[in-house]
């Protein structure tokens, strides 16, 4: 469906705050009133479409772009890991600028203020040791190199994003402890707070029982899982500490910040948005240490955003010009909007299947990170098997490939375009 030429287009959102505003074409963006009363409403029926950019023959998950609107995404699990340069338009093929060394799982990617592209790997090591790096490289297509080493001592680094004094923040997602640090251009890493974890292992036991990586059990908290299209069975050993299978641990995943430097930061398990502030020096004002059973440095409850339940699976955020979040619910198959008075809209959600109801057929695959290219929205689909992208063998990319994975990008142009980021 390609919107009339004209029409702007927008997704009401309700509230005291007013209404916040999704899209318009480009020739009738200056005459739009700038009032948010003013926007007219998107009909529901007319379901926004998207065009797949790249096909990829490995798991992509962060997504980032040149001022030249290109995007740049990295595969998992390469020997070695290569960097793509993808056109938004779709209008050129991919063409690699660069690669992780093995073993490698990028994750988050984002470009400093001088064109260098920062890739968070979170890859597993043969011994089992999470990763905790995040490489650095110049992307070259004629000679695409080898990325360096820029900093170590994130295990399990997931989300990345560059404050506006160039210092480069990093969520450990993978591990579920919701740590936040902070990467100084030098490299120097500290932790400079946490998330409250959903499952606290402060006073977890850790036991080997087969000689290999501890295992920590115990703690408290809430286990969130979940559940494909089956039967769940609720039985005394679901309860078991230790017992994670299908759970979703990650309570710090996607981060971004606004104009004025305060940091989002998408809590996957909870399905909310925390917000940190901070000082002109740079220190941390959220408060902290609110409950002793977690770390002294661990933020408050009352430093959440917003909490959802169309938030549930968030994955990467990004932000526009107006300091509206979007978001990509991955296990919902859904992108969703937070506008900065904390309304949360849906944009978009697969259709469910006309005969099993599923909603894993497209035109999003488990996706992850989104960005926004001026007005152009464009997302990473990692076609995971989970929830509702559950089994991964319908739509466009999935197992036994060639393609498994794909970068998106909405038809209709957003009304509001993408905050400027430090990008080359």
């Amino acid at each position: 469906m390609q919107l009339p030429r004209g029409i702007c287009w927008s997704m009401v959102v309700v509230g005291v705050a007013g209404i916040g505003a999704l899209g318009c074409s480009h020739d009738q963006t200056e005459s739009v009133a700038s009032s948010e009363s003013d926007l007219i409403s998107f009909p529901m029926s007319e379901t926004p479409t998207f065009t797949t950019v790249f096909k990829a023959p490995l798991v992509v998950e962060g997504l980032a772009a040149d001022r030249a609107g290109n995007l740049y995404a990295s595969g998992r699990q390469g020997n070695p890991c290569p960097v793509w340069r993808v056109p938004s338009t779709g209008g050129g093929a991919a063409v690699v600028v660069g690669d992780l060394p093995p073993p490698c799982s990028p994750n988050g990617v984002a470009f400093d203020k001088t064109g260098d592209l920062f890739v968070a790997d979170g890859s597993t090591e043969t011994n089992g040791t999470i990763g905790d790096r995040i490489y650095r490289l110049t992307p070259n297509a004629a000679t695409p190199p080898t990325a360096t080493l820029f900093a170590s001592g994130v295990p399990g680094v997931n989300g990345i994003a560059f404050d506006r004094k160039g210092n480069l923040w990093a969520a450990d997602g993978t591990t579920g402890q919701g740590r936040i640090w902070k990467v100084t251009p030098a490299g120097t890493v500290t932790e400079e707070f946490r998330v409250p974890p959903m499952a606290n292992l402060v006073n977890a036991i850790a036991t080997t029982p087969d000689g290999g990586v501890p295992t920590l059990t115990g703690g408290v908290g809430r286990d969130v899982r979940a559940l494909p299209p089956g039967t769940l069975v609720v039985t005394d050993s679901t309860r078991v500490a230790g017992n994670t299978a299908g759970t979703v641990p990650i309570v710090a995943n996607g981060l971004a910040f606004d104009l004025v430097g305060n940091l989002f930061i998408a809590d996957t398990a909870r399905g909310a948005i925390w917000e940190a502030t901070f000082d002109h020096d740079g220190n941390l004002r959220s408060q902290v240490g609110c409950d002793t059973t977690f770390t002294p440095d661990t933020l408050c409850l009352k430093n959440i955003f917003v909490q959802h339940a169309l938030l549930e699976g968030l994955d990467g955020i990004i932000l526009d010009q107006r300091g509206d979040i979007w978001g990509a619910a991955n296990e919902r198959n859904a992108m969703v909007l937070v506008t900065r008075e904390g309304r949360v809209q849906e944009i978009v959600r697969n259709p469910p299947d006309a005969t099993t109801r599923l909603r894993n057929g497209g035109p999003l695959e488990f996706p992850t990170s989104p960005f926004l290219v001026g007005n152009k929205l464009c997302i990473t689909q990692s076609d995971t098997t989970r929830r509702d992208n559950f089994p991964n063998t319908a739509g466009e990319v999935g197992p036994p490939g060639p393609n498994v994975a794909k970068i998106s990008c909405l038809d209709q142009p957003v009304f509001v375009p993408g905050l400027p980021l430090p990008t080359p």
